[in-house]
């Protein structure tokens, strides 16, 4: 490489870095962040926290929004018998993605979710285990109500129908959270939902693999269908710096070496969900 190579490849990653820097403060004036809320993420395997929302972990568990974060992984990530392997790599993982207390995170250990790629979970089963986990019991005996339901959080985030590797347990939870707000509603039809529903945004092949170069195109998207109303924001729209970047790709490389096949290294560096997370607001009307 010679001198003027050298000093073109500078100027280009000076240039990249001032660019992001300047979306990343576009970003934060024009999309508030949810604050002092109780969030659950709902993952379907140990690695989905890694692999698709580090930004939504990096971002919502900076201790200047007073959020207070629960993670719920449906499944130990067992199909090919390393369980407990994967369990102990998900703490790691958490822990370095902001999530030090190891008693926020849940791993649901149950026949009716097994890690499978051919396996779809029932939307009732998951519904169940959402309700056993994120509602305080009503003992009243009547049979609809005015008041809203008790639960333990007000924000759920997990993927939205097509679990953007069309993974059937990805696309279960989607189905299976929708089922349990509509559930946990019917005994309070004219109450409103006190769970606000997020959903993690799945893109076409060409812009899941297009890394931060996406960024401009989803943040101009997202500001076209914005809502005017931020209480609560919709949609979220939350992207990692540079700095961020490297910790989730720790998350992986560091915590999940279980997961360390070679396509993977593409995946840290070609796929958008490592940089950009934008999150849909449910009606669940």
């Amino acid at each position: 490489m010679n001198e003027l190579q050298l000093i073109c490849n500078i100027a280009y990653l000076w240039v990249v870095k001032i660019m992001w820097q300047l979306l990343l403060r576009i970003q934060s004036h024009s999309f508030p962040p949810l604050q002092g809320k109780r969030i659950c993420l709902l993952i379907a395997h140990p690695d989905d926290e890694a692999m698709f929302f580090a930004p939504t972990l990096l971002a919502l568990t900076d201790p200047s929004l007073d959020n207070r974060f629960v993670l719920l992984c449906m499944s130990s990530g067992d199909a090919d018998g390393i369980g407990e392997t994967r369990k102990i790599e998900l703490m790691k993982s958490t822990d370095l993605l902001g999530l030090q207390n190891e008693d926020l995170v849940y791993i649901v250990e149950d026949p009716d979710f097994p890690d499978s790629m051919t396996a779809t979970w029932d939307p009732s089963r998951i519904s169940q285990a959402l309700t056993r986990a994120l509602v305080i019991p009503d003992n009243t005996t009547d049979t609809k109500t005015s008041h809203p339901p008790e639960t333990t959080v007000d924000v759920l985030i997990t993927f939205d129908r097509h679990g953007v590797s069309s993974h059937p347990n990805h696309c279960s939870l989607y189905h299976g959270a929708r089922r349990f707000l509509d559930t946990l509603m019917k005994k309070h039809p004219s109450a409103e939902c006190p769970i606000a529903l997020y959903t993690l945004t799945s893109t076409t092949w060409i812009r899941k693999y297009s890394s931060f170069l996406d960024l401009p195109l989803t943040m101009i998207q997202t500001l076209w269908f914005r809502k005017r109303s931020d209480n609560p924001p919709a949609p979220l729209f939350l992207v990692n710096s540079l700095e961020q970047y490297s910790t989730a790709r720790s998350a992986m490389t560091d915590a999940h070496q279980s997961q360390m096949r070679w396509f993977r290294w593409g995946w840290i560096l070609l796929s958008r969900y490592m940089f950009i997370n934008d999150l849909k607001l449910e009606n669940m009307r």
